[in-house]
């Protein structure tokens, strides 16, 4: 057996002792997370937990203190190019910029929406060459998340529901290994929700793995195993799912009495 064969896989992600400064504020502490590949994951804390700076991390919105690093796939260092064959985010702040279209732009469609990923833009532009290998993979991202039929559609008329799967065609079109998910489920009402969770199953089930950032238990996919609880920029909790989603443990962590309850694998946490 050769040398690589015995080594085994680095993890997706890694962060060890990572503590980050937001203005004077200490927003993560010392926090320390590993993930491995094909982990479905939930990371579920209160507002104001650091679940975004966390995400933030990786966008390279915010960067740890000196001497520590962030690890994907082992690798500290990546292209912009590369990394995005890793990892796509979806995000409340990534919708809020494809909507805020520049004056005197025409309408931008949902297939220009997702294409527009190959350029790290909010349109197809002039200047931009959309070769016959992008509009496939275009297409079958958008075929992927059950929207091919809205194309053409401007974006302006989707509903949240609509937008947010165009919001994962668009991380799609890279292929990558995993979609990390910022409080996905916003905005939507239950049927739109129920839907677009749904969407994110078929992802789980076919090979992509899904690391959902939130405060909602009831989004937890069924596909989804591996909880990690955070609280005031620490871990406090990093288990399997039917360990952590524990009404004591939720109800300490959310400072509120929860019950908890699981059917068909959705849990449903409430408050009293």
């Amino acid at each position: 057996m050769t040398e690589s064969a015995d080594r085994p896989d680095p993890p997706l992600l890694e962060l060890d002792e990572i503590s980050v400064m937001r203005g004077d504020r200490l927003v993560l502490d010392r926090f320390s997370l590993r993930i491995g590949q094909g982990q479905h994951t939930a990371i579920l804390g209160p507002n104001g937990s650091g679940k975004s700076t966390l995400l933030g991390l990786l966008t390279r919105e915010f960067y740890p203190q000196s001497g520590h690093q962030v690890r994907i796939l082992g690798r500290a260092r990546w292209s912009v190019a590369d990394l995005k064959q890793v990892i796509g985010i979806v995000s409340p702040s990534l919708h809020a910029d494809l909507a805020a279209r520049e004056p005197g732009r025409g309408p931008l469609t949902a297939f220009d929406a997702v294409a527009s990923a190959f350029f790290g833009a909010s349109g197809v532009w002039r200047h931009h060459v959309l070769t016959e290998s992008m509009r496939h993979r275009t297409e079958a991202a958008l075929a992927r998340t059950g929207i091919d039929a809205l194309a053409g559609r401007d974006m302006a008329t989707l509903s949240t529901g609509e937008a947010r799967r165009v919001l994962i065609a668009r991380a799609l079109v890279h292929e990558p290994r995993a979609l990390f998910l910022d409080e996905p489920c916003g905005g939507l009402d239950p049927g739109a929700r129920r839907q677009f969770l749904e969407t994110l199953r078929g992802l789980a089930r076919g090979g992509t793995t899904l690391i959902m950032v939130t405060h909602h238990v009831e989004e937890i996919l069924p596909e989804i195993d591996h909880v990690v609880t955070i609280k005031h920029g620490r871990v406090t909790g990093d288990d399997a799912k039917a360990r952590l989603l524990d009404p004591a443990l939720l109800s300490r962590l959310f400072d509120a009495g929860i019950s908890v309850e699981c059917s068909g694998g959705w849990y449903a946490a409430r408050v009293g």
